[in-house]
């Protein structure tokens, strides 16, 4: 059957190696793209939206995982469901598992042309049963689901490799933060704190009378945060809860959050909605 495919693979003999063996197993394949990094992958999808995607699981800057993320955040609601993700991994046994859960294939490095070929298997199997879903929302639910359960089985993973990590997420939650302008510290306790949000290489900060900078990421962040008291609604973006009066749903599903003591509106990403359920 025919299918368009994107791979992404920061090696180029093995990017070249995986490219021919797809095109020797599935000849109605076209690879539409074959980029390096995961900045590179997400624009290129986001552009050619092919059927199937191939992602590298460590690359330069973004990594497999983060793409696959900003992917289904930022997937246009243009009636096309997002790829199919197959990672090409290192990782060892535990980590297979993890994607096992997840119900994503994988392949391993160096790509294995039996393995391979069973991918093909499963993906003309996923596309086939996938052109019988009409309703949108019922394409994208599935992959929805799978990088939920994905991100949730990687993360215990990501943390016993990173000692930092794990140091940051065993000790008490931050209960104030140091934001530096010049020569000047100013103390923000955590708790006026409505809604942090990445910019670049910082952090913004956002109270209800001003907005400052902190030089760390969020992914560094939310490890020192209380997950009862701050939701993660968006790669990019934390939210104090107690701080949302509302959230709305527009006519094509999206959701949005009004603040109670400050103008912003937040959007919420696919990945996150299941959160905001009515009682």
């Amino acid at each position: 059957m025919y299918a368009t495919a994107l791979i992404a693979e920061d090696e180029p003999l093995l990017a070249a190696n995986l490219q021919a063996e797809l095109i020797r197993l599935w000849p109605e394949m076209r690879i539409v793209a074959s980029v390096g990094d995961g900045a590179s992958a997400l624009q290129q999808g986001l552009a050619l939206q092919p059927d199937l995607l191939f992602l590298d699981i460590r690359m330069p800057g973004m990594s497999g995982l983060e793409t696959a993320q900003a992917l289904a955040e930022d997937w246009p609601d243009s009636g096309r469901p997002l790829p199919l993700l197959v990672f090409v991994t290192a990782y060892d046994e535990y980590a297979l598992q993890a994607f096992e859960r997840a119900a994503l294939d994988y392949v391993l490095k160096p790509v294995q042309p039996e393995r391979l070929a069973k991918t093909c298997e499963r993906l003309q199997a996923a596309l086939q049963a996938r052109e019988q879903t009409q309703a949108e929302e019922a394409a994208l639910a599935p992959m929805i689901d799978q990088l939920r359960a994905l991100f949730g089985a990687a993360a215990p993973r990501a943390a016993s490799l990173d000692p930092a990590a794990a140091t940051a997420k065993a000790a008490a939650p931050l209960r104030m933060i140091q934001a530096s302008a010049g020569n000047t510290i100013t103390m923000i306790p955590v708790g006026e704190v409505l809604y942090f949000e990445a910019a670049d290489k910082y952090v913004r900060v956002m109270t209800a009378e001003r907005e400052h900078l902190i030089r760390t990421s969020l992914r560094d962040l939310l490890l020192q945060l209380d997950p009862q008291q701050f939701w993660q609604i968006h790669r990019g973006t934390v939210v104090r809860a107690d701080a949302i009066a509302s959230a709305s749903r527009d006519e094509s599903g999206k959701l949005t959050l009004n603040l109670r003591s400050h103008p912003a509106k937040l959007s919420v990403s696919r990945l996150y909605a299941d959160q905001f359920k009515g009682m």
